[in-house]
């Protein structure tokens, strides 16, 4: 579930560092994304992509463990955590993607542009949501590790069904976590772009229950489902609601096959988002009693459920973790540039158990759909700001 920037808070630079200070052995990390991407990997079929990614970690000296995530949605592995003792004093830093693919995904491979951009074949994803993070992150610790550099105690965790709006994360034991800082790489804008901001996503369904007629020989004693909604639905705020909300009616579905009927029930979903979670709730709740206003009007009936898969974070500016991010652009000469997004990621989940962080700018662009692609130069870019980050460097 890739986010998508919105809001910029930007940075100059104050100092550069030419790219050549900073090597990366280029041909091997896109070598390696290719590899990834081909692995098919949708969404509670990770099993071979979670197989993969802890051998690459047991490689690195990492201590590696897989929890049981995925029996809970009937998928094929859980959430893969890992942990490495470092050689710098302080808490562990966490890094994290997610192994899932939306679809179409089945087959993608990621073919070389000779302008140095990445793409599908046209007819699937290219997957670099999230594999180009992915990517960046292990070809980051294996120079690291090359080059017998000091980092900080690092934790990893790559997440099941983030696209199901982070079902991997919602079941993770956090109390394994030492970390109280993060970094999520799942963001969609240029290399030093960083989200610290996210909404909560209230997800409800609407039943509404009237009374079957006939059409045509007696509609005054059918209760007319459909029209409860229409007039609730007339009575909403859609699109944006002030400027930190958005509500939305995604789909409506009522009657039968017949014209002559008038139909029985109705039924809505839809969606609401806000940077303020209590005004979500409050949102929720007021359209919940229009319905039920509106069914008693009409001698109907009218029920909501709901669920709250993402909670609102905001992550302070003068955190460390942000702190931290900004000297990284700097010393890699790009500017850094925080954002507020009203997509989603597991670092809402990692917040609301006490793990503030940003979601990094990935080398994506263009995800969820077959146009999707990213380019050698981010790719690099990406991991030289891992580099500097798994270090510790300000």
């Amino acid at each position: 579930m890739a986010e998508m920037a919105q809001t910029r808070i930007s940075r100059k630079v104050k100092t550069q560092m030419k790219e050549k200070t900073i090597p990366i052995h280029k041909e091997r990390l896109i070598k390696n994304f290719q590899r990834l991407v081909s692995i098919d990997a949708p969404s509670f079929g990770e099993r071979r992509m979670a197989d993969v990614l802890k051998e690459e970690l047991e490689s690195l000296g990492f201590t590696v463990e897989e929890d049981d995530g995925g029996s809970i949605y009937g998928g094929t592995a859980g959430n893969v955590y890992a942990f490495r003792k470092g050689t710098l004093p302080g808490t562990p830093i966490l890094f994290s993607t997610h192994m899932d693919t939306v679809e179409p995904s089945g087959g993608k491979k990621a073919l070389v542009g000779g302008d140095g951009r990445i793409t599908s074949d046209g007819t699937t994803v290219l997957g670099a949501d999230c594999m180009s993070g992915t990517a960046a992150l292990l070809e980051a610790l294996k120079e690291l590790s090359e080059e017998g550099a000091d980092c900080r105690d690092l934790e990893i965790v790559f997440f099941i069904g983030e696209e199901k709006h982070l079902k991997g994360s919602a079941v993770f034991d956090f109390s394994k976590v030492k970390a109280k800082e993060s970094y999520i790489l799942d963001l969609t804008g240029p290399v030093g772009t960083a989200a610290f901001q996210a909404p909560t996503l209230v997800n409800f369904q609407i039943e509404v229950e009237g009374r079957a007629a006939h059409a045509g020989l007696s509609p005054e004693t059918g209760i007319h489902a459909i029209a409860i909604a229409a007039k609730a639905v007339s009575r909403m705020e859609l699109g944006h609601v002030g400027k930190d909300m958005t509500v939305n009616i995604g789909a409506i579905h009522g009657g039968g096959a017949n014209s002559n009927i008038v139909p029985e029930h109705c039924h809505l979903v839809g969606e609401v988002r806000s940077y303020s979670h209590e005004q979500a709730m409050e949102q929720t709740r007021h359209i919940e009693a229009l319905f039920l206003e509106e069914a008693e009007k009409a001698g109907g009936k009218s029920r909501m459920t709901y669920e709250v898969p993402i909670c609102a974070y905001r992550t302070p500016e003068e955190h460390s973790c942000v702190r931290r991010f900004r000297a990284a652009c700097d010393r890699l000469g790009i500017s850094s540039s925080l954002v507020k997004t009203f997509g989603g990621s597991d670092q809402s989940n990692l917040s609301l158990h006490g793990v503030s962080g940003l979601v990094l700018a990935s080398a994506m662009e263009l995800v969820h759909s077959c146009q999707e692609y990213t380019e050698i130069s981010e790719l690099v870019k990406l991991t030289q700001l891992l580099k500097l980050l798994i270090q510790d460097i300000d």
